[in-house]
């Protein structure tokens, strides 16, 4: 179906929460060009505004609430073809909410879920022609969203989804209540896809899923990521990455192909959320901390110089200041070039969320606060590693920090910095990979000059 409305309209994503949404948001930008409407940077500028959404966290509401409250006050751009601005909300607050969103925020025009992406034209189309809201959430996907049109980020870069949904029900995670049951993609469809992606000049593929190693156990009756990771590497990217990655089905198979694939990049993200065992059952991880350290010690032993980064959530119900000891000397102990760290965030309808808790916040803040401490100290330890090396990166763009300077991921996923060299340009630059020699290691980042 054609949507002649769309012609010359402006719209702009905004995107909160993991990869998978921004994978989401490049298919709704996909959709939404092949229909006439023009992408643009700011809500400003943009006759229809779409909201990815998160609910991993509370804040992540709050944010969305503030957001599209604050929609009312920004005037609709000079010759707008609307009479109003539209607002649609979409992605894990869209599916587990629904109609509820509309009485919150009386001015939303569309609400969608995650498994309906590619209603989101004619909803929007409907709420043009009819006024009011409009409202759609499945709950199950019939379809992948790959099978929809995509507008990536970067051309050299794409995501790559080989399941959706999630079967590990965490205590405190609403993944699998509003992202559904894990189903996976067909080996032959996610070769053709990662193929066409190397035809079309891509360097670097993300492997996508809630838990990519256990790929395949719908389809098969055994993971079989393995096959996956084999048959990408065998595409000729140049650069293969995967998340997330699940503690308890990453096995000596995969981790094996960290010392035998020559696309595989040597950096991992393991979320590991605590390191006491009590708090890890509490959890449903299915995983001892003894059996962390024992994956962490294989994946070194076939891959020295592999990269780490992990999740950790602070003040989960009834954590003791034992359990947080057990947590803070397994992340000194094991040493990792970024750790992502959260407060537990209570989220009605997860069973975690049952749990008392009469631990005072400033406690719980007062231990976020060391931990993120010695995390800030392991990463700079280890990036000093790498000073006084050569490197190579994949150029991203220009710097944040400074315009003159470009910026790039390393193997490991390191971002670097170095000045543009003298008659290039960021923009022939971008998408290339570049040897640099590292003169300094910050915390968070490298910094040094093209070779």
């Amino acid at each position: 179906m054609m949507y002649q409305v769309f012609d010359n309209t402006t719209f702009c994503v905004k995107t909160f929460g993991c990869q998978m949404n921004k994978h989401d948001s490049e298919r709704i930008a996909g959709m939404l060009e092949s229909f006439g409407a023009l992408p643009v940077d700011t809500i400003e500028d943009a006759d229809m505004v779409i909201f990815m959404t998160c609910c991993v966290r509370e804040a992540a509401d709050t944010r969305l609430y503030g957001q599209v409250a604050s929609l009312k006050n920004i005037p609709l751009r000079s010759g707008s073809p609307f009479k109003k601005r539209l607002v649609a909300v979409g992605g894990c607050i869209g599916q587990r909410d629904g109609e509820k969103l509309t009485q919150a925020l009386p001015h939303l025009d569309v609400v969608f879920g995650t498994h309906n992406l590619a209603s989101l034209p004619s909803l929007l189309n409907s709420a043009i022609e009819k006024g009011g809201y409009q409202v759609e959430v499945l709950d199950a996907s019939t379809s992948f969203p790959t099978e929809l049109p995509t507008d990536r980020e970067h051309p050299w870069a794409a995501w790559l989804p080989i399941t959706i949904g999630c079967n590990n029900f965490c205590s405190y995670c609403i993944v699998p209540y509003v992202r559904g049951r894990e189903k996976s993609r067909t080996l032959e469809d996610i070769v053709a896809e990662a193929q066409r992606y190397v035809d079309a000049g891509v360097k670097e593929i993300t492997l996508l899923g809630q838990n990519v190693n256990s790929y395949g156990r719908d389809l098969y009756g055994s993971p079989r990521f393995v096959d996956v990771l084999d048959a990408v590497d065998a595409t000729g990217v140049e650069r293969l990455r995967f998340a997330t990655s699940h503690p308890k089905d990453l096995t000596d198979e995969v981790i094996e192909r960290f010392g035998k694939l020559r696309s595989l990049m040597p950096a991992l993200h393991l979320p590991v959320q605590s390191g006491s065992n009590r708090i890890l059952e509490k959890m449903n991880r299915k995983y001892t901390r003894e059996h962390y350290r024992e994956l962490v010690a294989k994946l070194r032993n076939v891959c020295p110089d592999i990269a780490l980064s992990t999740d950790i959530i602070v003040g989960f119900p009834g954590e003791t200041e034992s359990d947080f000891e057990d947590t803070y000397s397994l992340i000194d102990e094991i040493g990792y070039h970024q750790v992502f760290t959260f407060i537990y965030s209570k989220r009605e309808g997860t069973p975690a969320a049952l749990i008392p808790d009469t631990t005072p916040h400033d406690v719980i803040q007062a231990r976020f606060d060391r931990l993120v401490d010695l995390v800030q100290a392991r990463a700079y330890e280890l990036n000093q590693l790498d000073a006084n090396t050569d490197v190579e990166i994949l150029v991203e763009g220009s710097s944040k920090r400074d315009s003159k300077l470009l910026s790039g991921k390393t193997p490991k996923n390191q971002t670097v910095h170095a000045p543009i060299p003298t008659g290039s340009t960021i923009e022939e630059l971008s998408g290339t990979l570049l040897r640099v020699h590292i003169e300094e290691a910050k915390t968070w980042y490298l910094s040094g000059c093209v070779l």
